[in-house]
């Protein structure tokens, strides 16, 4: 994922985590982006990310950010 998409799904998941739950969120996919561009981004990584993810999500939105999140992990492999 290149930096704009890095921004953009940084922004998207933002918009749909609790109140409160931000920084802890974007704490996580910094790290996640920079082990991406170090080469070093795996597949425990992601599988590691997504409970973490689900924890800080709003139970409302759970649905749309998991299909995003099951694209990219299935593009990943694909790199």
């Amino acid at each position: 994922m290149d930096k704009q998409g890095q921004e953009m799904f940084l922004g998207f998941i933002l918009q749909r985590v609790q109140e409160g739950k931000e920084d802890e969120a974007r704490e996580i996919l910094l790290e996640n982006f920079k082990k991406q561009q170090e080469g070093t981004f795996s597949q425990e990584d992601i599988q590691a990310f997504i409970p973490k993810m689900i924890s800080l999500l709003k139970p409302e939105k759970l649905e749309e950010v998991q299909a995003v999140v099951k694209q990219f992990s299935g593009n990943f492999g694909n790199q």
